[in-house]
């Protein structure tokens, strides 16, 4: 089973026809930006026999800015970065620069999926979160059977 996006709390169908909808076919570049015109971190998931890896290219970040969090069966990245910066030249000038970045991606974690042992860690601009599926998930080795 693999991990499924998952944007609102409203069924599958109603997000497909608003996505479909919503779209603007003519501009294709806007895959990677959210509602706002923010851009989204790319994400890889790949699933291998005991677990499920979501990596994120997040460069230019550091652990802190990341909150990573599983609620409901549904894992969630995300950031909030603030920063400001103030360049005085005289008594009566100032500049005064202030920026704001988030994103949130959540994705459903499959019943396959061992949360309890869900674990994280940010290198080289990219968060890894591993996700181990449970033992009774994983497949077996083929065992022969007598016959009496």
């Amino acid at each position: 089973m693999t991990l499924i996006r998952r944007n609102e709390n409203f069924p599958m169908w109603a997000n497909l026809f608003n996505d479909i909808l919503n779209n603007d076919w003519n501009d294709l570049s806007l895959r990677n930006y959210s509602q706002e015109n923010t851009t989204l971190p790319s994400i890889n998931i790949k699933e291998t026999e005991n677990d499920f890896v979501v990596e994120m290219a997040a460069p230019g970040m550091e652990k802190k800015d990341f909150k990573v969090e599983i609620d409901k069966g549904i894992l969630s990245i995300s950031s909030e970065i603030k920063s400001e910066k103030e360049e005085k030249k005289a008594d009566s000038y100032t500049r005064r620069e202030f920026n704001y970045q988030s994103f949130c991606r959540s994705f459903s974690l499959p019943t396959s999926a061992d949360s309890e042992k869900i674990c994280a860690k940010y290198e080289n601009g990219i968060l890894k979160v591993h996700i181990p599926k449970r033992e009774e998930a994983k497949p077996k080795p083929v065992r022969m059977i007598d016959i009496d």
